[in-house]
């Protein structure tokens, strides 16, 4: 998985399933992070969901991670503010990049 390094942070892809049982990091899926999330995908409740459940893993507020592509789609990009790419992988699971 690439994480790449962004002058205000990190940015990676992420490949979301909604409506999933649980809430869960499943690994990488080519080449994206691949996320389960019980929200659906109505009104913006996953990208919402997306966005607290990444915040919660990677210890920093929810107004630090930002969707900078793919807002429509299951595979998207995202923007974490404030943190480096090593507290990335270290806090994602050792993912490597």
């Amino acid at each position: 998985m690439e994480i790449a390094q962004h002058p205000d942070g990190v940015t990676f892809a992420v490949r979301v399933t909604p409506r999933a049982s649980r809430d869960a990091i499943e690994g990488e899926y080519q080449g994206a992070l691949k996320v389960r999330l019980t929200a659906p995908p109505v009104d913006s409740r996953a990208n919402d969901a997306l966005r607290k459940f990444l915040a919660a893993n990677l210890k920093v507020p929810a107004s630090a991670v930002k969707i900078i592509a793919g807002e429509k789609s299951r595979i998207k990009r995202v923007l974490i503010v404030g943190i480096t790419r090593a507290q990335a992988q270290q806090l994602l699971g050792g993912i490597e990049a």
